[in-house]
């Protein structure tokens, strides 16, 4: 068995309907998506109320990372005349897609990026996980227990050297 060629196995593209057109957005180049991979994980982490690294944020700052996200489609889509907030939607999608894959890209962009709409709700969750079984588990048969410290009836251990 030999292997295919990369490029016949991935479709290294995103289509992205917007306004009756399909803009095809292209993979990115391998550093674009390294810098949108700790970009986002830098996000991650300052949302969780931890230390972000300011020369990182600072370069993405410095970049136009939505033009990088976008490739070719980006000049085209500012041609079209599309508006700001489908222009953002796009690159953020395109931002999914380089960080996860294509699933978690379609959710985010027919959830219109709203994260109440990407959770199933709490009656959804509930149904497709079936009814709660009313049989307890049975727990550990093993009959080898641990003794810490000193237990009643136990002998005190020699502290180690």
């Amino acid at each position: 068995m030999a292997f295919d060629a990369l490029s016949e196995l991935l479709d290294e593209s995103l289509a992205l309907p917007i306004g009756g057109k399909t803009y095809r957005i292209p993979a990115p180049s391998a550093e674009t998506g390294l810098r949108v991979q700790a970009i986002m994980q830098a996000a991650a982490v300052a949302a969780d109320g931890g230390q972000v690294d300011r020369e990182l944020i600072a370069d993405a700052a410095e970049r136009d990372l939505y033009r990088d996200v976008l490739g070719t489609a980006h000049a085209e889509l500012v041609a079209d005349g599309v508006s700001w907030p489908m222009l953002k939607h796009a690159a953020v999608t395109a931002m999914v897609w380089i960080v996860q894959d294509k699933a978690a890209a379609e959710r985010y962009w027919n959830a219109a990026g709203d994260p109440n709409r990407l959770a199933p709700n709490r009656q959804a969750r509930r149904s497709s996980s079936g009814t709660a079984s009313s049989t307890r588990s049975r727990g550990s048969t093993s009959s080898t227990t641990r003794r810490r410290g000193n237990h009643a009836g136990g002998r005190k251990r020699a502290p180690r050297a």
